[in-house]
């Protein structure tokens, strides 16, 4: 008790001595490298208010207020797991997303699917029913638990974004196709393409060496080991935007999950922020890689292939701008023509569960609300005719 009273009087006569030197004579505070007076999570909402404001409009402030409010998760089911987590989860409240909307989908006439001009006729959506995530209700922001691992260590779900889903679903994987996930960690989405069952070889790629270690303890921690050795199953770190070079004409579908501003990561948390004034010229550089890995994609794919191009950004520029400037080289430097592929049905089939942006003409985009906080998701599917 002493000692807590002599230094409680030691820091007041401290803060006195401090008080009685002259301001001349004082030390002046700095800041600390740690701590910059502009953090990136301050200079991402200039950036956003200033950048978004425009196209968005009125959506705008509730897509703001969504993207500084806690983000709502869906449980990926693990179909490699024996734990039952699904009744578990149904017990909790949740629910499955994708199968209620898939099943009220397919009951409709024909005459209520509309295809754009650009769609193949008659071309539907055709989902795998092995893919399960499970959300809470709308307005309900209860948390998940964290997974628990079966009697073999592989976890029962694994916790993301549920819109980051719809651009697996949207490629639409059948049984005995080759796929390459280009960008792959951190391994959400390619965890969802192997709860399909149906690929016949997946290549897994990012460029980074470190993401790629974390993404085999993703996969580790989901997967049977058995499976990740398969010849069925190759993991690189290739720079995605030579893959044309490496590997051209070969898949039957193309992921490009592209490197963005992840706008509500840049929102919320300043370490690893892309708006650190330290990779200014990297966030600069972005939307010249994302054209690159895209192309690089293009070119993957077969003729008669699909890429799926998607970010989790807001971003014009990144989004809309990167698939035009794509389409254009494409066919002006490669001789490659695409088709732009509908994702209405996508958007009508899953409104119930997410927000998507209205009027845009190319691709569908998934934008925050506080009643279901998920996104941003854009996406944007090609197919590739030569």
């Amino acid at each position: 008790m002493a000692l807590l009273w002599d230094t409680s009087l030691l820091l007041r006569k401290v803060k006195d001595l401090r008080c009685l030197t002259p301001r001349r004579h004082r030390v002046k505070e700095k800041w600390a490298a740690t701590r910059p007076k502009f953090p990136p999570t301050r200079l991402a909402v200039h950036h956003f208010d200033a950048t978004y404001s425009t196209p968005l409009g009125q959506l705008w402030p509730s897509v703001r207020l969504a993207m500084l409010s806690e983000r709502k998760y869906g449980a990926l089911l693990n179909n490699f797991s024996y734990n039952a987590v699904l009744t578990e989860l149904k017990a909790q409240g949740c629910v499955d997303f994708i199968i209620p909307s898939y099943l009220e989908e397919k009951s409709k006439e024909p005459s209520d699917v509309s295809t754009k001009s650009s769609d193949v006729d008659g071309e539907q959506l055709s989902l795998s029913p092995n893919i399960k995530c499970l959300v809470f209700p709308r307005g309900d922001v209860t948390r998940f638990k964290p997974a628990r691992p079966d009697k073999n260590g592989l976890l029962g779900y694994y916790l993301m974004d549920a819109a980051s889903l719809l651009p697996c679903l949207a490629l639409d994987v059948q049984e005995g196709h080759s796929v390459l996930d280009l960008c792959a960690a951190p391994g959400g989405k390619t965890l969802a393409l192997l709860q399909t069952q149906a690929i016949r070889f997946l290549c897994i790629n990012d460029s980074s060496v470190s993401r790629t270690l974390r993404l085999r303890k993703v996969l580790h921690s989901y997967v049977p080991k058995h499976f990740l050795t398969n010849e069925n199953l190759r993991i690189t770190s290739f720079d995605g935007t030579k893959w044309g070079e490496i590997e051209s004409n070969t898949f039957d579908r193309v992921l490009v999950d592209v490197p963005c501003t992840t706008d509500r990561h840049s929102l919320m948390e300043d370490d690893n922020n892309i708006f650190s004034k330290s990779r200014t010229g990297e966030r600069r550089r972005l939307p010249q890689v994302q054209l690159e890995l895209l192309l690089a994609g293009i070119q993957a794919a077969c003729p008669g292939g699909e890429i799926l191009y998607s970010t989790c950004t807001l971003s014009q520029n990144q989004n809309l701008s990167v698939v035009e400037q794509a389409i254009y080289q494409a066919r002006e430097k490669d001789g490659i023509h695409l088709q732009v592929v509908d994702l209405r049905p996508l958007m009508r089939m899953f409104g119930n569960t997410f927000h998507f942006a209205p009027d845009l003409h190319l691709g569908e985009m998934v934008i925050p609300h506080v009643a279901a906080n998920f996104g941003p998701i854009y996406m944007c599917k090609l197919k590739r005719l030569t």
